[in-house]
C-alpha cells in the first residue's frame, strides 16, 4: 500500500510542477480573476521583450558575437511574447470578454473595440517574435494602456 501511495503522490507532484507551467490561467473557469495583475504582467513581459531585443542587437554588433548569449536572449524574447499572447487569449479573450451579439446593445461598440485592441496586441506580439524592432514594444505598451482604459470603463 505504501508503494502505491508513494507512486500516486509522485505522479501528482509531477503534474503540479510541470503541467501548471503551460497555462497562465486556468480554463475551468475557476472564477478567480485579478485583472490588475494581468495588466502588470503584460507590461512586464513587454519590458522583458524590449530588454531582450536590446541585448540581441548589442551582442550581434560585437567583434566576436557570443552566439550562446544571443540565442539565450532570443529564447527569452520568445518566451515572454508567448506569455503575453497567452494572457491576451486565454485570460481576456476567452474568459473576461463576454460575447455580445445584439448589435443594438449599448455595450456592443465597447465589445468590438476590446476585441480589436486585443487582436492588434496579438499581431504586435507576433511581430516582437519576428524582429528586434523596439517600436513594436512601444506600440504594445500604448495598446495595453488603451485596452485597460476601455476594459475598465463601465
Amino acid at each position: 500500500m505504501k508503494k502505491n501511495t508513494f507512486l500516486l503522490v509522485s505522479i501528482m507532484a509531477f503534474v503540479m510542477l510541470f503541467c501548471g507551467q503551460f497555462f497562465a490561467h486556468c480554463q475551468i473557469p475557476c472564477g478567480i480573476y485579478d485583472d490588475e495583475t494581468q495588466f502588470t504582467l503584460m507590461l512586464e513581459d513587454v519590458t522583458t521583450i524590449e530588454k531582450s531585443m536590446t541585448q540581441i542587437t548589442s551582442l550581434s554588433k560585437e567583434q566576436s558575437p557570443n552566439y550562446n548569449q544571443i540565442v539565450r536572449w532570443v529564447d527569452n524574447k520568445e518566451t515572454h511574447a508567448d506569455k503575453l499572447a497567452e494572457i491576451i487569449t486565454f485570460y481576456f479573450m476567452t474568459q473576461r470578454i463576454k460575447p455580445i451579439t445584439d448589435t443594438s446593445s449599448p455595450d456592443y461598440a465597447k465589445y468590438n473595440r476590446e476585441l480589436d485592441l486585443l487582436h492588434q496586441m496579438l499581431i504586435l506580439t507576433m511581430k516582437t517574435k519576428q524582429t528586434t524592432d523596439l517600436q513594436n514594444c512601444s506600440d504594445l505598451r500604448k495598446l495595453i494602456t488603451e485596452f485597460k482604459t476601455t476594459y475598465t470603463q463601465h
